[in-house]
C-alpha cells in the first residue's frame, strides 16, 4: 500500500472512532500539512466540519460550540505557529472546563529541531493547560498501527469528556504525501461501535464522610448558598431544590441558571454584590456556615467579604482534582457530583433562622426596586444589561464579554419567571475571542444575543467574516465607551497622568462603518425605549446594535447607585 493509502486508513479509522465516540462538530484551519486530517474530515458523512481562516477565532469557536453542547469538539491545524494561536483558547478551556480535542499536524522526527520550514517544537507545548497530550506514530497500514489509532481516539474524547472536562493534544506527523486516498474500500472501517468503551459513575461521599459533614453542620442557624457557574440546568434545579428544602438564602451568580430559570423563587438574592458593596452591611451580616457550588462567583465584594467574615464553616463542592478556591479561608473541599451531594444533604436536619433568611429576601427585593428603577432612568451600560433581562425571549442564551460588561450582568440582570441562560468566558476572563465563541454558541442551535465592550469587539472584528460567511444568526450589542471602561472603578484611575493613554485607551473606532463595510446590518441606539424595541425581536439574523457611552458618566452614575442603596439600608 502506498505512504497516501497508510496516510487515509490511519486518519479515517481516527476519525471515525471520535464519531464513534459521540463527536459531532470539528473546526478546522487550513494548511497543508493537516491536509490529511481536514480531507478525511469533510469527507465523512455524519461530522459538522467548521472552516476558519484565524487560527484564534477558530478555537473560541470551538469552545463556544463546547460550552453549549458539554461535548468535546476537535479543531485541526498545520504544523508551525498556528497550533501556537490556539492557545488563549485552550488555557480558556483548561480553566472553565470546557472538552477540547486538539489535534495539531506536524512534521514528522526527522524534519524537527533542523530548520526544517514551519516546524516548531510542539510536543507538550500547551504544558499544563491539556489535561493530557500524545504524540502520535507515523502513519503505517498495519493492523496494529490502525487499531492504536481507534484506540487513541476513544482515549482522546473519553479525557476530554471524562470528570472535569478540558482540553487534550494529539500531535500528527504526517510524511509527504499528504493527500489522502478517498476512493479506498471500506475507508471508516466496520466499526459500529467503540473501539474503548468505558463505565463509570460520578462522584459521591460516602455515608461517613456525608455524616461528617453534617455533623458539622449541626447547630448552625444562619447559612447560606453561594453558587457560582454551573454547567448544566439538572445541576441549578438540584441546588435550588436543596435551598428550599433548608430554606436558606442562595446568592447566585449571573452564570449560575438560578436565577432565570423559568421556576425562581423569592430563595433566590440577585443583589448580593450590590449590597455587599456596602461596608456597614458587610459588617452586620455574619453567617455560620457557607456552601458554594461552581467556581468563585464574579462578585468581587463577595471574595472581599468572605475574606473579612471567615465563618467557622466554609464548604466547596467541587470535582476530584479540581481546586476552585482563592480566598484563602479554612475551608472543607467536598468532592462529589453535585446532584449526588445535593441528594446526600438533603438528609442533614439543618434549623435555618427564618429571620435571618426572611432579611436576605427582603433586603434583595428593596434593592432590585432601586437598580430597577435607576436603570430605566436613562439608556446607561447598566440599563443595557437590565433590558437586556427584561426582554431577551424565553429560551435564548446571552453571552457576556470580560470586564464591565459581566459586571453590569452581575448587577443588573435581576431574576424572572422565564429560561434565559447567560454564558461567559469566565476561566481565564480575557477579553479576546468573545464573538468567536458567542458565534460557537449560536453555531449549537442556539438563538444569542451578545454583549460586548468595543475593545473585545475590535480583538475579535474579523471573526464576524466567518459568522457571514457561515450565515450564523447572532446578535451583537456593543458597549461603546471609547475604551477601557472597567479601570475607572480601579486605583488606577486615580493617577491621571498617565491613566487614559495606558489604561482608557480609546482608539476612537468608527464602528458603525467597519461593520457597514462587511455588509453587516448595523443599528445605533439612543434611547431605552429604542433598544427595547430591538431586542424583543427575534434573533433571526447577524446584526450589531450599538450603545454608545461615556465612562466617566458611567462610573458617576454607578456611585449615584452605591450611595442609593446605602441610603436604602439606613431606613
Amino acid at each position: 500500500m502506498t505512504t497516501m493509502g497508510n496516510n487515509t486508513y490511519y486518519v479515517s479509522y481516527f476519525i471515525d472512532e471520535l464519531y464513534q465516540k459521540g463527536l459531532e462538530h470539528v473546526v478546522i484551519t487550513p494548511g497543508s500539512r493537516s491536509t490529511p486530517l481536514s480531507m478525511v474530515i469533510a469527507h465523512h458523512p455524519s461530522i459538522q466540519d467548521w472552516i476558519h481562516f484565524d487560527e484564534r477565532s477558530a478555537a473560541f469557536f470551538a469552545l463556544g460550540i463546547a460550552k453549549a453542547t458539554q461535548k468535546p469538539v476537535a479543531l485541526v491545524c498545520t504544523s508551525g505557529t498556528a497550533a501556537a494561536n490556539y492557545y488563549p483558547a485552550i488555557v480558556e478551556a483548561y480553566y472553565s472546563r470546557v472538552p477540547l480535542i486538539v489535534l495539531t499536524a506536524d512534521r514528522p522526527q526527522e524534519l524537527r529541531d533542523n530548520g526544517a520550514p514551519q516546524a516548531i517544537d510542539q510536543v507538550k507545548m500547551y504544558g499544563d493547560y491539556v489535561k493530557h497530550f500524545h504524540d502520535m506514530a507515523v502513519a503505517e497500514a498495519t493492523p496494529s498501527l490502525l487499531d492504536y489509532s481507534r484506540r487513541q481516539a476513544s482515549r482522546a474524547f473519553a479525557l476530554a469528556n471524562s470528570n472535569r472536562k478540558g482540553p487534550v493534544q494529539f500531535n500528527f506527523p504526517f510524511r509527504d504525501p499528504l493527500t489522502p486516498d478517498l476512493s479506498l474500500d471500506h475507508l471508516w472501517g466496520s466499526v459500529q461501535t467503540p473501539y474503548v468503551s468505558a463505565v463509570g459513575s460520578h462522584e459521591k461521599l460516602s455515608v461517613e464522610e456525608a455524616g461528617l459533614i453534617a455533623s458539622e453542620l449541626t447547630g448552625k442557624h444562619k447559612g447560606l448558598i453561594m453558587c457560582g457557574e454551573l454547567t448544566s440546568d439538572d445541576e441549578a434545579k438540584a441546588v435550588l431544590e436543596l435551598a428550599r428544602q433548608w430554606q436558606v438564602p442562595v446568592l447566585a451568580d449571573p452564570l449560575s441558571r438560578l436565577r432565570q430559570m423559568g421556576d425562581t423563587d423569592e430563595l433566590i438574592i440577585s443583589t448580593y454584590d450590590a449590597l455587599l458593596k456596602q461596608e456597614t452591611f458587610q459588617q452586620s451580616i455574619e453567617p455560620d456556615f457557607v456552601i458554594r457550588f461552581g467556581p468563585m462567583p464574579v462578585s468581587k465584594a463577595y471574595f472581599q467579604w468572605m475574606a473579612k467574615v471567615t465563618p467557622s464553616t466554609h464548604m466547596v463542592v467541587d470535582q476530584q482534582a479540581g481546586y476552585r478556591e482563592h480566598s484563602n479561608i479554612r475551608t472543607t473541599m467536598i468532592y462529589s457530583d453535585i446532584k449526588a451531594f445535593v441528594q446526600q444533604a438533603r438528609q442533614f436536619k439543618i434549623e435555618q433562622d427564618p429571620k435571618w433568611t426572611k432579611q436576605w429576601i427582603e433586603l434583595d427585593q428593596r434593592v432590585q426596586q432601586t437598580l430597577t428603577e435607576m436603570a430605566n432612568e436613562s439608556l446607561t451600560e447598566g440599563s443595557v444589561a437590565h433590558v437586556l433581562a427584561e426582554s431577551v425571549a424565553d429560551g435564548e442564551t446571552i453571552f457576556v464579554g470580560s470586564s464591565m460588561p459581566i459586571r453590569d450582568i452581575d448587577t443588573f440582570f435581576l431574576p424572572l419567571n422565564k429560561q434565559v441562560r447567560v454564558l461567559a468566558n469566565r476561566g481565564a476572563n480575557g477579553i479576546d475571542g468573545v464573538i468567536s465563541s458567542a458565534m460557537g454558541v449560536a453555531a449549537s442551535g442556539e438563538h444569542v444575543t451578545l454583549l460586548i465592550g468595543d475593545l473585545s469587539l475590535l480583538h475579535d472584528f474579523t471573526s464576524l467574516l466567518m459568522a457571514k460567511k457561515q450565515q450564523l444568526a447572532l446578535r451583537i450589542v456593543v458597549i461603546n465607551n471609547n475604551g477601557g471602561g472597567i479601570f475607572n472603578f480601579l486605583p488606577q484611575y486615580q493617577h491621571g497622568q498617565h491613566f487614559e493613554k495606558i489604561f482608557g485607551t480609546p482608539f476612537d473606532a468608527p464602528i458603525g462603518d467597519m461593520v457597514s463595510s462587511i455588509d453587516i446590518p448595523y443599528q445605533c441606539v439612543e434611547s431605552n425605549d429604542e433598544f427595547t424595541e430591538k431586542v424583543n425581536k427575534p434573533v433571526d439574523q447577524l446584526e450589531v446594535i450599538e450603545v454608545q457611552t461615556e465612562r466617566e458618566d458611567n462610573f458617576f452614575w454607578h456611585q449615584r447607585i452605591k450611595s442609593n442603596i446605602e441610603s436604602l439600608l439606613d431606613t
